[in-house]
Parts: structure tokens; C-alpha cells; sequence
């Protein structure tokens, strides 16, 4: 490992010690790397305006980080244990190419916001992914239910068959659900979209940085004002993050389920193409929804990485190394729930409802809500009407038939699933903020 950009000089190293309190950081900045880049040259052209780099120092330094995201992308720069942590990596590049010039890069800031604003970079492209893959979702939920919307099936509460639904309405459900998701993200992306860059290791520093043009020059819609509260900020920010994935996570859990019971022989409602399903390593006969199942677990990686943070940000004010073993968490939950997620969209379009099996599944007893309403409407008691239509509903011989309901009354037959509404609700949020 190189020497790191703290050492005073004379100062040992105690290599097992250095491990220790790297630990896996050169490793999970990779995904960062990008983002640290681009702050630090949003950093010296902010140096520059205020006359610490003049125009041809500034050029360098550009030209310099410029070069090392091509490396890092074409692998010809590797983050790897040479380094202690990203912002090493990226001084140490500087300074080997441009000597004392690449030491200036530093002046004003401290690793404390410089992490805090690759994070916040990262976080940011995130949650425009998490946005995107519940339009995703919203929008083949709304073709679907367009397409299906007259396939009555049984809708169920208690997991006892309850009153008659229909296809349509279950993709419309799956479709409000995920525009709500979009909606959750895209308002803690507008949250979070604030530059912490400038305020060094909590206290600021006494330099005149142009902290409001390096935020706009990010891309950043405001200030974290405040030092301490920057600092603050971390965990915080992340955790609300998380929050909005779990909320996507557990729509899918929700419906997976779903999914996970009709694909039994008991329903047998759907069918599953084979390459969502694995077969038994013993019995021949047998074919497992794994995608599914595995679709169900998504949301407890996300919930163990929520509790993580929630109890690393228990600390007083100010920056505390305790942090640093947050960022672990938080990119395995997002790259597992981001994945979940495209995985999803390719399960819900797969999904084949069989239509016998779910009109089979519907007796003239589950209208027997829809009979007290007709009776209602005709001027009898709710009360005496849910009465007489329980009765009815016991008795075969007097059940209402099913065909002189459907269209007037039950609610999962109806032609109004609402589509409209909702496709003007999907419709901002195609656009990413």
C-alpha cells in the first residue's frame, strides 16, 4: 500500500493496524470512483474562481482527472490494495503526473466531504435507476391490464376466496403501486439532492470557496449550509434512501407472493416459463418457482442494511470513523434491490394466465355482495339485503346468476380500472429528475 495521504513524515506504519482500518474501502470506492472524480475537478475549477489555481494550473489538473476516469474504465487504471482508499488513488495519480500541482488538489476540502460527495453523487444515480425500474414495472402493469382487463378471477381475503376480480385489476393494483414507488423516489432523490463539498471535516475551512458554484456545477439543486449538519447527513440521507427501495422491494414481495401461490398446482392460475423456474436436484416431476422465491427474500438484504446504518448514526456530532463501515451496506442493498427489480419486470411480462382455471375458480356465491347491492339499490335495508343475499349465497338453488351481476356491479369486472388516471400519473415520471 502506498503511503497514505495523512502520514507525517518519520511517522511507522503499522501494516496489520493499516488493513484493519481500510478495510474493504479501496474495494467499495470502485463504484464510487467515478463520482470522486467528478467532484474533485468541480473542486479545482472552484480552487481556481477564487484565485488558489491560475487558469493553466486548473487545465492541468482537469486534463490530469480526465485521464485517470478513461484509465479506470478501460481498466488500464485499476483501484486495488496499492491504494488506501479512492481519494488516495486519485491524489496519488495527480501528484505522479504532475508533481507538486497534483497537491494542490486537496486544498480546502478534507476526506470527510470529499466521501460525503461521491456518495451523494452516487446516491443520486441510484435513485434515478430505482425511479426508472418502477416506471418500468407501472408501465407493463398498465399494457397488461389494458389487454386483460375483462378476464374475471377470484379476489381473496384471509387467502379465502371473497369476491369476484379480475386480471385487470390485479395489473392495475401492481401498476399504482410502483407509480407511487416512482413518485417515492423521485421526491427523496429531490431530498438528498444536496452538495455537502466545502464544509472539509465538519467545521468548514478558511478558505472563500465557491461552494455554491461547485453545487451548481454538479449538478447539486442546493447547499448542506451547515458543516456539522453535512456531517449529520450521512447515514441519514442514506437510510431515507433505502427506505424508498424497501418500499419498491416490498411491492414486489407482495405481488411474488401472489404469484408464488397461483403458480401451485392447488391455483394453477398462471404459468411460468421454464426459465424462471429450476428443477428438483431429486424429483424428476418437479419444477420451482426459485425466481420467484427469490424475488420474495429481495427486501430483507435492503432492511438488514437499513438497520446497519440506523445504528452506526446513534454518534454525537461530527465526523466519527464508525461511518466508514456504512458504505458497505448501502451499495450491496442497492445493487441487489436494483437487480431484483429488473428481474421483476421480466417476471411480471412473462407471467400466462390460464383462463379456465380462474373462471373455474369463480362460483355464483362469491356475487353475493354484489346481490345485497342489488337489493340495496332497489330500496331494501344494507343490512336486510346482506342478510337475504348470505342466505342466498348458502343455498344453490337461489344463487343470482353470475352473467346478470358482472357488468353492473362487481367491482373487478367493471370497464373503469381507473387507466386513464393512472397513466397521467406515470407520465412525469418517464422523465428522470
Amino acid at each position: 500500500m502506498t503511503a497514505p495521504i495523512w502520514n507525517k513524515a518519520g511517522v511507522e506504519i503499522d501494516a496489520e493496524l493499516m488493513r484493519f482500518t481500510a478495510g474493504e474501502d479501496v474495494r467499495l470506492d470502485r463504484a464510487l470512483f467515478v463520482h470522486d472524480i467528478a467532484a474533485s475537478a468541480a473542486h479545482a475549477r472552484g480552487l481556481a474562481r477564487i484565485g488558489l489555481l491560475d487558469a493553466g494550473e486548473c487545465a492541468q489538473l482537469e486534463s490530469g482527472l480526465a485521464a485517470l476516469a478513461e484509465a479506470f474504465a478501460s481498466g488500464a487504471f485499476v483501484l486495488d490494495e496499492r491504494f488506501e482508499d479512492g481519494h488516495s488513488a486519485i491524489e496519488a495519480w495527480l501528484t505522479e503526473r504532475l508533481g507538486d500541482l497534483g497537491r494542490k488538489i486537496h486544498a480546502g476540502r478534507s476526506r470527510n466531504d470529499q466521501v460525503l460527495a461521491a456518495l451523494r453523487l452516487w446516491l443520486r444515480a441510484q435513485l434515478r435507476q430505482l425511479q426508472s425500474r418502477c416506471v418500468a414495472i407501472a408501465e407493463l402493469a398498465l399494457a397488461r391490464a389494458q389487454r386483460e382487463g375483462d378476464l374475471p378471477m377470484p379476489g381473496y381475503t384471509h387467502l379465502q376466496r371473497a369476491m369476484v376480480s379480475s386480471t385487470g385489476l390485479w395489473w392495475a393494483a401492481l401498476a399504482e403501486s410502483f407509480i407511487d414507488n416512482a413518485e417515492l423516489a423521485r421526491q427523496t432523490l429531490q431530498w438528498i439532492d444536496a452538495n455537502p463539498l466545502g464544509t472539509a471535516s465538519g467545521y468548514g475551512v478558511n478558505l472563500p470557496l465557491d461552494r455554491d458554484g461547485v453545487a451548481a456545477d454538479l449538478g447539486f439543486e442546493r447547499l448542506l449550509v451547515n458543516p456539522i449538519a453535512a456531517q449529520l447527513s450521512r447515514g441519514k440521507y442514506e437510510w431515507q434512501a433505502l427506505a424508498a427501495l424497501a418500499q419498491a422491494l416490498g411491492d414486489v414481495r407482495r405481488f411474488a407472493w401472489d404469484l408464488s401461490l397461483f403458480a401451485t398446482a392447488e391455483f394453477d392460475f398462471v404459468a411460468l416459463p421454464n426459465a424462471f423456474t429450476t428443477g428438483s436436484s431429486l424429483m424428476p416431476n418437479k419444477r420451482n418457482p426459485d425466481v420467484v422465491e427469490l424475488l420474495r427474500a429481495s427486501p430483507s438484504v435492503v432492511h438488514g442494511a437499513m438497520q446497519e446504518l440506523q445504528s452506526l448514526s446513534s454518534l454525537p456530532p461530527g465526523y466519527h470513523r464508525d461511518m466508514q463501515a456504512g458504505k458497505g451496506p448501502l451499495l450491496r442493498a442497492f445493487a441487489h434491490g436494483l437487480d431484483a427489480l429488473a428481474i421483476a419486470v421480466r417476471v411480471f411480462d412473462a407471467i400466462a394466465w390460464k383462463p379456465e382455471r380462474l373462471r373455474a375458480a369463480i362460483d355464483a356465491g362469491m356475487y353475493a355482495t354484489d346481490r345485497a347491492i342489488e337489493l340495496t339499490l332497489a330500496g331494501l335495508p344494507f343490512r336486510e339485503a346482506y342478510r337475504q343475499a348470505a342466505d342466498i349465497a348458502g343455498d344453490p338453488v337461489q344463487r343470482c346468476p353470475e352473467d346478470s351481476l358482472r357488468a353492473r356491479a362487481s367491482p373487478g369486472a367493471a370497464a373503469d380500472l381507473g387507466l386513464e388516471r393512472l397513466h397521467a400519473r406515470l407520465s412525469p415520471l418517464k422523465h428522470a429528475f
